[in-house]
């Protein structure tokens, strides 16, 4: 599906600090960028007349991720300039330190698309804008934070004009401009990058400390390399992927409740989601476009009567049906979701958070006693589709405790 280096690489990202160079109240790491980038990208191109390819955007967006997180050391404007007169240069550095990760990815198709697409700039040109938009009012929304506990620095207004003076370059974006205007669709934007506040583990000293906004695209990408693997269809994959990036966004409104919580009491965990979809229903979806509300909802788990469950295989042909088996759904008039294997991307994601921390030596009892019990939990449920999530954790873990 991966290697351990590959999503080594992708986790790496949690250490890369963004606005190193200014003081702020909070740290801000390129891998939560990356994660609210992707979100407002959703937005942005479900709200355009034109339909947008969102199997490209997915993928742009992660070849984007992949050659930042080797650039990470050269400022944005700076590498901006390089790459006008260096592009040739500087992609074929990235590729020579990236290759060996990615040759192995769906017998190298992806890493042939990954070439193709740093070297052909008009291949996903409508979703390469897009997500330059995205990038912006992720890059935008991380400066208002700046912007409070940076106001003493002399050129302090000249980086805020510069700032604001960008998003005329994407007001032929609809959902640009009405970000702009601060309309509803700002408020999700808004939302979704609170949880980059929210630590994940956070009863326990962890390093890296990732966000839940963070963790929530590491699983996303999780989701699209398996995809890839099963040869799942393109609703299935951009299904899985966005299943997967929103799976938490509740948790922007009740917080990140540790499954030993949830599970500790009887019937706990059943009065957390029925307050979960009161408040999905009363705080997100009133600023959801209209156009999109039932595709959102069915990405978020929402189905039935009043029932929410985001881990579960699902199809929406004409409803939404649970299945215990995707196999011959795999056509995209099905619009299937392959909820269990997200769970375990989901795990997966989770045992790799407490083992990184482990190797760099900040471990604690809840730590080594959660690893334990996830690779348990993946030892038993984590067989999907010929895909052994156990199998993998085990090459992780002997990779990045080596």
């Amino acid at each position: 599906m991966f290697s351990p280096g590959l999503i080594e690489q992708f986790f790496s990202s949690a250490f890369i600090q963004r606005w190193n160079d200014y003081p702020r109240m909070v740290e801000l790491v390129e891998l939560d960028k990356q994660a609210h980038k992707f979100i407002i990208a959703y937005f942005l191109s479900h709200m355009e007349d034109e339909e947008i390819n969102q199997l490209h955007l997915i993928e742009a967006g992660i070849f984007e991720f992949l050659r930042r997180g080797v650039v990470t050391d050269i400022r944005p404007d700076v590498f901006r300039q390089a790459l006008q007169k260096k592009e040739a240069e500087i992609n074929r550095w990235v590729l020579s330190k990236l290759s060996h990760l990615l040759e192995d990815v769906e017998d190298g198709k992806f890493l042939k698309r990954f070439e193709k697409y740093l070297s052909d700039p008009n291949m996903y040109k409508r979703e390469r804008f897009i997500l330059k938009a995205a990038s912006y009012l992720s890059t935008r929304w991380e400066f208002s934070i700046v912007y409070q506990t940076s106001q003493f620095l002399s050129g302090i207004e000249r980086v805020k004009e510069a700032v604001e003076e960008e998003i005329e370059d994407y007001y032929e974006l609809i959902g640009v401009r009405k970000i702009a205007l601060n309309k509803k669709l700002a408020k999700i934007i808004d939302l979704s990058g609170r949880l980059r506040f929210q630590k994940r583990w956070a009863q326990t000293p962890r390093i890296p400390e990732t966000s839940v906004l963070g963790h929530m695209l590491i699983v996303a990408i999780m989701g699209y390399f398996y995809s890839i693997k099963i040869n799942a269809c393109q609703k299935r994959l951009e299904n899985n992927f966005y299943c997967a990036l929103f799976h938490d966004l509740p948790e922007a409104l009740t917080r990140d409740i540790i499954s030993p919580v949830k599970y500790s009491v009887s019937g706990l965990n059943d009065i957390i989601s029925e307050y979960e979809i009161k408040m999905v229903e009363d705080e997100i979806l009133p600023y959801i476009p209209a156009q999109m509300i039932s595709s959102f909802k069915y990405l978020l788990g929402l189905y039935g009567n009043n029932e929410k469950d985001e881990f579960l295989n699902k199809i929406n042909e004409k409803k939404i049906i649970i299945v215990d088996t995707l196999a011959t759904y795999n056509e995209n008039r099905f619009n299937a979701i392959d909820g269990v294997a997200l769970k375990n991307c989901d795990r997966l994601a989770a045992f790799i958070e407490a083992i990184l921390s482990i190797s760099h030596g900040v471990k604690s009892k809840e730590l080594l006693q959660g690893k334990e019990y996830i690779k348990e939990t993946l030892k038993e449920k984590g067989k999907v589709e010929g895909v052994d999530f156990y199998k993998l954790a085990l090459e992780i873990e002997d990779f990045v405790m080596d």
